[in-house]
């Protein structure tokens, strides 16, 4: 058995370190395996391809922007993906996250849907049936066809054209019929509403969550970090994001946590994964900034009395998983993938822009006493790369037995390589 998985990076950033582990899992075991890629660096291994310059994906990206499809065109480096599919014959395809600007989704999609190749297609954002939003928030148009979006320029970026509802009937008709595709989402909440969607209710839906390195998450003793940033007895709520915004209405709910910390003088709140320095925030909140170590972003969930989430929508929520990993509760907005992955027995969620109840549920976490050691076993159970890995060799190992019932001619040519 081969697999060939395309993500839009390898090696960086959270899918493109999932992509990473369960290319280099295969090929430890002695299974066949190839990724490619569209952006970031190029890798060193042999079976890793870049199909995509960087200078041609802005371009791309420059171009849907003007046509209003955020994930048509890309014609020279699909064509070089498709040669490394003809060329690699494998016998299932993983799509995990390809948006980035260096493939067309559309196509893609009608090749492996017309060659039969038993494909995987994992959701990480909600682009595969909108066709346009990776996260569509409170918006429903998904479920009828879109069409008149109501955030068309934050959402695709276009400068003139509403072209949504085109690019739903694309994505639409690209997976109609595309009997052998299965599609897995990171959380229930997920999947409930991918096989609710048009785009993708008629193919066989699975739910597997984001793997977490164990091995590097858990909890550990940080209490000289304690020391050198906030007093022993002060207590300390973590907030981890890649995009701090203290806008109101920003998509992480960066304002909340200022708001909060305005609201809870007696606690420190440290922020971690921001790229710009913070201005002007209260005294009580600490500017981590990027940790490039996962081990030191372990050190800080470990230090921290609770993990704080005011996301608007979370598909899944690596945060929480990585935080109960290391022992720590969570405490956050309803947010779609995190209450549907977390134990409610050491995690509150509420509604979304309810201050007062977050401050409630956080001041209540605070003055518990958690077991942090069951709440780290427990959430290793749940959120192993191990698991993560073991779930997804079983459902190539699915496909692989479906591929081997279809009787098409389509399907003995692909085994065969004979129309290479």
């Amino acid at each position: 058995m081969k697999i060939l998985q395309i993500n839009c990076v390898y090696g960086t950033g959270s899918t493109g370190r999932l992509t990473q582990a369960i290319h280099t899992r295969l090929l430890a075991e002695g299974v066949k395996s190839v990724v490619c890629c569209g952006r970031g660096p190029r890798s060193t291994d042999p079976h890793v391809h870049k199909v995509c310059g960087e200078l041609y994906a802005k371009a791309q990206h420059a171009e849907a922007d003007l046509t209003g499809l955020v994930y048509g065109g890309c014609v020279l480096s699909t064509a070089r993906l498709l040669h490394i599919l003809r060329r690699e014959a494998p016998d299932i395809v993983h799509l995990q996250c390809i948006n980035g600007y260096f493939v067309n989704i559309f196509r893609l999609v009608r090749w492996l849907k017309r060659h039969r190749i038993p494909t995987l297609l994992t959701l990480h954002a909600e682009f595969p049936y909108t066709a346009n939003c990776g996260i569509a928030a409170d918006c429903e148009k998904w479920r009828t066809g879109c069409g008149h979006c109501p955030q068309l320029r934050a959402q695709t970026g276009s400068l003139l054209f509403d072209r949504t509802a085109a690019a739903w009937k694309r994505m639409r008709d690209a997976f109609a019929g595309f009997s052998n595709c299965t599609v897995v989402s990171v959380s229930p909440w997920l999947r409930s509403r991918a096989e609710q969607s048009p785009v993708l209710a008629g193919l066989h839906h699975v739910t597997i969550g984001n793997g977490v390195e164990t091995a590097v998450f858990h909890p550990m003793d940080a209490a000289d970090l304690r020391r050198r940033y906030t007093s022993a007895r002060r207590r300390l709520v973590l907030h981890v994001t890649v995009s701090f915004s203290p806008e109101q209405g920003s998509l992480k709910g960066g304002w909340y946590v200022l708001a909060l910390a305005k609201r809870m003088p007696d606690v420190t709140f440290a922020v971690v994964g921001n790229r710009d320095p913070l201005q002007s925030v209260p005294d009580n909140v600490l500017d981590i900034g990027r940790l490039e170590d996962p081990a030191m972003l372990a050190a800080w969930y470990s230090a921290a009395d609770a993990a704080l989430l005011t996301s608007h929508r979370e598909t899944f929520s690596l945060v929480t998983a990585e935080s109960l990993c290391c022992g720590t509760p969570v405490v956050g907005f309803r947010a779609g993938g995190p209450e549907s992955i977390a134990p409610p027995s050491c995690c509150k969620f509420v509604e979304y822009g309810d201050l007062d109840a977050l401050e409630h549920a956080l001041r209540s976490r605070l003055e518990a006493t958690p077991d942090r050691a069951a709440i780290a076993a427990d959430a290793a159970a749940r959120f192993s790369m191990e698991n993560m890995y073991r779930a997804y060799k079983a459902e190539y190992t699915a496909l692989s037995l479906m591929a081997d019932k279809l009787e098409s001619k389509e399907v003995k040519l692909w085994k065969s390589r004979k129309h290479i």
